[in-house]
């Protein structure tokens, strides 16, 4: 028999800012995304060890898909656009287990 994992989902938001020149998730407003997203889980009592944990992360090296997270154990990527987008992840695919189909990050989208 396993050990059920610590956390249950752990997520992963890209916040990776490059040169003006270079497309990176920070220029999405990632960091608020992020924000928006972690205070989310704490609210709906998802966070913490047996729940999720939200973390930054430097570059994921999918920038072109950008902003962009990714949750484990799952290996789902997925690109947002605003909070309402975050908040779908979160109650669909946090708490329910489902994909948001128009959300997730096409496979061959890189760097």
């Amino acid at each position: 028999m396993s050990n059920p994992a610590y956390y249950k989902h752990h997520v992963f938001f890209c916040l990776n800012e490059r040169k003006e020149s270079e497309q990176s998730c920070a220029l999405y407003k990632a960091r608020e995304g992020f924000e928006h997203c972690k205070n989310k889980v704490k609210e709906l009592g998802l966070s913490g060890p047996g729940g999720v944990r939200i973390n930054k992360a430097g570059c994921l090296d999918r920038c072109a898909g950008g902003p962009v997270l990714v949750i484990y154990p799952e290996e789902t990527w997925y690109t947002y656009l605003d909070e309402s987008d975050i908040d779908e992840i979160v109650e669909r695919h946090l708490t329910s287990n489902q994909k948001v189909q128009r959300l997730l990050l096409p496979q061959d989208i890189g760097r």
